[in-house]
């Protein structure tokens, strides 16, 4: 049996066959061959991570050695890869979503000329390439080169139309906030090393390893991966990449959101749960982090008018509620969101883009407006979508976000008020986008009404497929108080510890449900008699700072971006230019300078150099005779 689990390289090797078999043959393969590629490369995986997930399920889990991958003196690396209960969840996610999100592209992208169009797919597949290489390395290495891959991969996907200046500035920034934290994953990782001498997983997290760990230093480790974990995962203050992250197609961005990279510092410290629950004062920090993050993110998502940048602005607010989750020690009710968050997230994403492509690449939702009527299959997958994030029963959306209220509501009862205060703002905001977007009068143009028309069936599918999933999605998870047995989190339980001190009684849990349903009905029943007559006005005051983001953007650009191009101005005119070239240059001018005076020396006259000669040997003689001792 265990010989299947050896199967596993196949899972991130078919993407990278997708990738180099497009990226090679962009200019002579037709559309219908790269889409098939592309696809099929990650149907494959699909389906080998399916074979897999079943035998893990039944008991069997490995960690597949291939090859030594780095050997340094008693450092050993090995190129593993990990196949358990977390790794597996994480496959199907990626890989699942993942082929929606393809056969999606193969319809949205099809006005691209037949270059582009592979090189977006070789792109896509690189991506899926790297995250599943994240999400199965046996240690902190290969996981590293996963994390550096999705971060590669969203640069290029980002600035994918690299014709348009401020679509490259949004990849850049994509890349460089990144950076940050993937400085303090690499400090994390030499310091790991530095302690234990290992970053395999099994060695770090045993009792020997563990053994091998100050306080301090587990302390600081985790703090690190972390920060590394703030900015794949969008958390305050390095979340500013991800609403602009939008520039991108839009399935890229559905794939950005819901199935990889920003799901990336979940898995990362869902799997180092070992480490964190050892520094309780870091967890206290990531649960704070996390909330702040919900909450600032959906206040600011109440005022945006791009329907993509309401949806990015709720994957930063969902984040947050994961982040949360982790930090009250609810690993298993995190991953659960990010489950859940991945099917209704996608769905939305792919729904936005559904709508775009409707609209004639329209994104401001004050020109939309009665889209219900001319598109019957993206409204309706829509609105499950807005039922599911809401955290409205019996949609999945509920069951993840109910367990991660209940972990806030064990460690704090202030927790719990700011973020069911953030729960009941997502679904503000939310049924907000549904009913300016699909509900009243149209608002756009003559010629963007006659066009209007439901998308074509390879979009509608997998926008089909993922509402089912949103419906259904939290099924896994149900909880005792509502009859269930929380099977997710029991099946994660050998690599995640469920969480105790949890001894709340099944009445408030009711309580809890109960008052938290019907403040969010009463948030949709609000929206709705807001925004179903929708009449575009100016915002003013509050409205206009959280329309403007709270300037954060603003805010960073004066204390971080002005200071250091004025810092780099001086470096460039001033200290290169007068110091560095002045140096340089005085060299140069100085061996000229010599030179000219040396060349007087060399007159060409023969009586010259005999007269020098004849001096030169009275002085030798001299020397010699009379001043030598």
């Amino acid at each position: 049996m265990k010989n299947v689990l050896q199967l596993a390289y196949l899972i991130p090797l078919f993407p990278l066959l997708g990738f180099l078999i497009n990226g090679l043959g962009r200019n002579k393969l037709s559309k219908g061959v790269i889409g098939t590629i592309g696809s099929g490369a990650i149907l494959a995986s699909f389906i080998v991570s399916l074979i897999l997930f079943f035998q893990v399920k039944g008991g069997n889990t490995e960690v597949v050695n291939y090859f030594n991958f780095i050997s340094v003196g008693n450092l050993s690396i090995p190129f593993a890869f990990q196949i358990d209960q977390l790794s597996s969840i994480f496959l199907l996610i990626i890989t699942g979503v993942g082929f929606l999100i393809h056969v999606y592209s193969t319809s949205y992208m099809h006005d691209e000329k037949p270059e582009h169009f592979a090189r977006y797919f070789a792109y896509l597949n690189l991506f899926v390439f790297s995250m599943l290489l994240l999400v199965m390395g046996a240690n902190f290495v290969i996981m590293f080169i996963g994390w550096e891959g999705v971060g590669l991969c969203s640069y290029l996907l980002i600035g994918f139309w690299f014709k348009k200046p401020e679509y490259n500035k949004a990849a850049s920034k994509a890349f460089i906030m990144n950076r940050i934290g993937d400085l303090a994953f690499l400090i994390a990782l030499f310091w790991l090393i530095g302690k234990v001498g290992s970053v395999s997983f099994t060695e770090v997290f045993s009792a020997e390893g563990l053994a091998k760990l100050s306080t301090t230093d587990i302390t600081v480790i985790t703090l690190l991966l972390f920060v590394g974990a703030t900015g794949k995962s969008a958390q305050i203050p390095l979340y500013t990449w991800l609403p602009d992250a939008m520039a991108g197609p839009t399935p890229v961005s559905a794939l950005i959101h819901a199935a990889t990279m920003v799901t990336a510092g979940i898995y990362m410290i869902a799997r180092s749960n070992v480490l964190y629950s050892l520094a309780p004062d870091v967890l206290n920090i990531i649960a704070w982090v996390g909330l702040a993050t919900a909450l600032l993110a959906a206040s600011i998502a109440l005022k945006q008018n791009d329907i993509k940048k309401v949806l990015a602005y709720s994957t930063v607010s969902q984040l947050g509620f994961m982040f949360l989750a982790l930090g009250t020690g609810a690993y298993g009710a995190a991953v659960f969101h990010v489950m859940t968050h991945a099917f209704f997230k996608a769905l939305m994403f792919l729904g936005s883009g559904s709508v775009i492509h409707a609209m004639g690449g329209e994104q401001d939702i004050r020109k939309m407006g009665g889209l219900s009527k001319k598109m019957p299959v993206t409204f309706w997958t829509f609105v499950i979508g807005c039922v599911a994030i809401a955290g409205i029963p019996p949609l999945s959306g509920f069951f993840s976000k109910d367990a991660i209220l209940l972990s806030a509501y064990a460690k704090s009862p202030v927790m719990y008020g700011i973020a069911l205060f953030a729960a009941l703002l997502t679904a503000f905001y939310m049924f907000r986008l549904l009913f300016i977007t699909f509900t009243g009068k149209f608002r756009g143009t003559h010629e963007q009404e006659h066009h209007l028309h439901e998308s074509p069936k390879a979009m509608t599918l997998p926008l089909i497929v993922l509402a089912i999933l949103s419906v259904i999605g939290g099924f896994v998870g149900v909880p005792a108080v509502l009859g269930g047995s929380d099977e997710l989190i029991h099946f994660l339980s050998p690599v995640i510890a469920i969480a105790e001190g949890h001894h709340i009684s099944h009445t408030t849990e009711y309580i809890l449900m109960g008052l938290s349903t019907v403040l969010v009905l009463g948030m949709v029943l609000g929206a709705w008699v807001i925004y179903k007559n929708y009449k575009e006005k100016e915002n003013t005051g509050f409205a206009k700072v959280l329309e403007n983001k709270w300037y954060v953007d603003e805010l960073y650009d004066t204390i971080i971006v002005k200071p250091l191009k004025v810092l780099a101005d001086f470096l460039n005119n001033i200290f290169d230019k007068k110091v560095v070239d002045g140096l340089v240059n005085g060299v140069g001018r100085l061996v000229n300078y010599g030179g000219r005076q040396f060349r007087w020396i060399q007159s060409g006259q023969v009586g010259s150099y005999v007269l020098l000669m004849v001096v030169s040997i009275l002085l030798i003689f001299v020397v010699q005779f009379f001043l030598r001792k």
